[in-house]
């Protein structure tokens, strides 16, 4: 039985705000200053209405609701739509990607 592709992973740009909080500089140790700082998740949700989700409280992460400005499709697109397990992978996959690149990376 096949898994019905319908996963998606996505990349929402956070505010520089979030460089204040302790725990997130904590878990991005190299990064570089000036580049981005990025929450990664995964959905079985179109990115945008799970955007929309983070930004309204629903079922958020406290840096996406908080820091959150807008998707950064260009880092994920190519990618979507897979399948769970696909989905769990690739989303570490980006952050681990994105954390050598000297971005800052939040993942639930």
């Amino acid at each position: 039985m096949s898994r019905r592709a319908h996963h998606n992973v996505y990349v929402i740009e956070l505010s520089k705000d979030v460089l204040f909080e302790a725990k997130f500089i904590k878990c991005n140790p190299n990064y570089i200053s000036g580049k981005p700082c990025v929450y990664v998740g995964m959905t079985g949700l179109d990115p945008d209405v799970r955007f929309d989700k983070h930004k309204a409280g629903i079922q958020s992460n406290r840096y996406a609701k908080q820091y959150g400005l807008r998707l950064l499709p260009d880092l994920y697109e190519g990618f979507n739509p897979m399948t769970y397990d696909e989905a769990a992978t690739m989303e570490v996959e980006i952050g681990i990607d994105l954390r050598s690149a000297g971005f800052g990376v939040w993942q639930a």
